[in-house]
């Protein structure tokens, strides 16, 4: 920043805070020790490894999200309620990021005896899913529910009573480079597209 006085210009630096999301779920506190003295540290917990099969019937691991800042959310293709209304948000943020090449989608079946990979494709092909950042996954049943439950902070069951025999959680849950959550948006709520890129943007520049 420049400022005048007495004719002469002087230059003086201002270092900005930037805006971070907050880490989030589970987290253990570690003792360290720093330079002799004992110090305690939060280390919040990552997305562990997976390894799922998406809708071209090809294998997804954690490395293809690997340096990559995404979106998972849990679903199922014969959802009546509120999984068409958090694919649409998708779809809207997609669009809204279809230039970024380190953003992407991993959507989860809650009912992976049923989502096979064709109808995962035609779920996809449907809702206008561009599969070169999104993939719709199915695979072992325990598995998901363990990450969503455990890790996403999601939840889902069968549940004879509900619309389509299960109910879940509407969360997008926003993932950084690293394999943390750090935020979860209500994925009915179209209106929070231009939210969700940016904070997509803000988790690229981190380091």
């Amino acid at each position: 920043m420049l400022s005048a006085c007495g004719g002469k210009k002087q230059s003086s630096q201002h270092t900005v805070d930037m805006p971070k999301l907050p880490y989030m779920g589970t987290y253990d506190v570690v003792e360290k020790t720093v330079d002799g003295k004992t110090v305690y540290d939060t280390v919040f917990t990552a997305i562990p490894d997976f390894r799922f099969t998406n809708q071209d019937n090809k294998i997804i691991t954690e490395k293809d999200y690997e340096g990559k800042v995404y979106l998972a959310d849990f679903f199922f293709t014969t959802c009546p309620s509120i999984c068409p209304k958090m694919t649409n948000t998708l779809t809207l943020v997609q669009e809204k990021l279809k230039g970024v090449p380190q953003f992407a989608i991993l959507s989860h079946s809650i009912d992976p005896e049923f989502d096979t990979p064709a109808k995962l494709k035609a779920y996809a092909e449907k809702n206008n899913a561009n599969t070169q950042m999104w993939n719709f996954v199915t695979g072992d049943r325990d598995s998901i529910y363990d990450l969503c439950e455990n890790y996403y902070m999601a939840y889902a069951k069968a549940d004879s009573l509900a619309e389509g025999g299960y109910v879940h959680s509407g969360f997008l849950i926003l993932i950084d480079k690293h394999k943390y959550v750090r935020a979860a948006y209500d994925g009915t709520r179209p209106e929070l597209v231009d939210s969700i890129a940016a904070d997509v943007k803000l988790l690229l520049k981190e380091n």
